[in-house]
C-alpha cells in the first residue's frame, strides 16, 4: 500500500501542475484505507476527476491493469466529507 500511496501522491503533484497548488488543495480530497487496501479519491470536482484520471494511468502502468477495481463511492466519500475524516 506504501506504493500505492506514493502513486497518489505524485497523482497529485501531476494535478497541481494541471490547476495549480491552492486549487488542488481547495478542490481535492482523498484518503487511504489500508485495512480494505483501497484509496478512495473525491471526483466530483473537476480536479479530482483529474486526480482519478493520472493515478489511474500511473497505477496501470505500475501495477498492470488487472490488480486493481475503479469503482464509485459517492455517497461514502460524502459522508466522510462531513465527518471530517479525509483529506
Amino acid at each position: 500500500m506504501l506504493d500505492v500511496e506514493e502513486t497518489l501522491l505524485l497523482a497529485v503533484m501531476a494535478a497541481e501542475s494541471l490547476h495549480g497548488q491552492s486549487k488542488v488543495r481547495m478542490d481535492a480530497a482523498y484518503q487511504m484505507v489500508t485495512e480494505k487496501r483501497a484509496c478512495v479519491i473525491d471526483g466530483t470536482t473537476p480536479v479530482g476527476r483529474d486526480i482519478c484520471r493520472i493515478f489511474a494511468g500511473y497505477a496501470i502502468k505500475e501495477f498492470g491493469e488487472d490488480s486493481f477495481k475503479v469503482r464509485r463511492v459517492e455517497e461514502q466519500l460524502e459522508a466522510r466529507a462531513a465527518e471530517g475524516t479525509i483529506s
